[in-house]
C-alpha cells in the first residue's frame, strides 16, 4: 500500500515538474521557472509571484504589483502604463524605446539583441514580464 502512495506522490510530483516551463540566463543557468497556470518561481522552486489568467501580475504575496493588458500595454499597480509587449515579441518602455525581445524561439534579448535568457515554451508576455518588468530575470 505504501508503494502505490509512493507511486502516486512521484507521479504528481513529475507531472508538476513537467508543466513549469525552465527560464534561464545567458549562460543557461535555470534563473527561474513559470507553471502552465502562471504561478511564478525562482530558481530555488521558492514562489516569487503569479501571472493570473485576467492579465494580473501578483507577488509571492498575493499582492497586485501589476497587468498585463490584452492590448500589449503593461502597467504598474498604480495603472500607470510602465511598457508594451507587441505580439511580433518586441517589448518597449512606457516612450515607446525598445528594452529587448522574446522571439519565437524562446530566446529573449536585449535592444543590442544580445541574448540575456532562454524562455523556451514559455508565453512570450509572461517571459516579457520576467526579463523585463516584474521579476527581474534574475539579475
Amino acid at each position: 500500500m505504501k508503494r502505490i502512495f509512493l507511486a502516486i506522490g512521484l507521479s504528481v510530483l513529475f507531472s508538476v515538474a513537467l508543466s513549469a516551463q525552465t527560464i534561464e540566463n545567458a549562460s543557461r543557468s535555470t534563473v527561474g521557472y513559470i507553471s502552465s497556470s502562471g504561478t511564478v518561481e525562482n530558481a530555488s522552486r521558492s514562489t516569487i509571484g503569479y501571472i493570473n489568467s485576467n492579465g494580473t501580475v501578483e507577488n509571492g504575496s498575493r499582492s497586485t504589483i501589476g497587468y498585463i493588458n490584452s492590448n500589449g500595454s503593461v502597467e504598474n499597480a498604480s495603472r500607470t502604463t510602465i511598457g508594451y509587449i507587441s505580439d511580433s515579441g518586441a517589448v518597449e518602455n512606457a516612450s515607446r524605446s525598445t528594452l529587448g525581445y522574446v522571439n519565437s524561439n524562446g530566446t529573449v534579448e536585449n535592444s543590442s539583441r544580445s541574448t540575456i535568457g532562454y524562455a523556451k515554451g514559455v508565453n512570450p508576455r509572461h517571459a516579457a514580464a520576467f526579463f523585463f518588468f516584474f521579476f527581474n530575470g534574475g539579475k
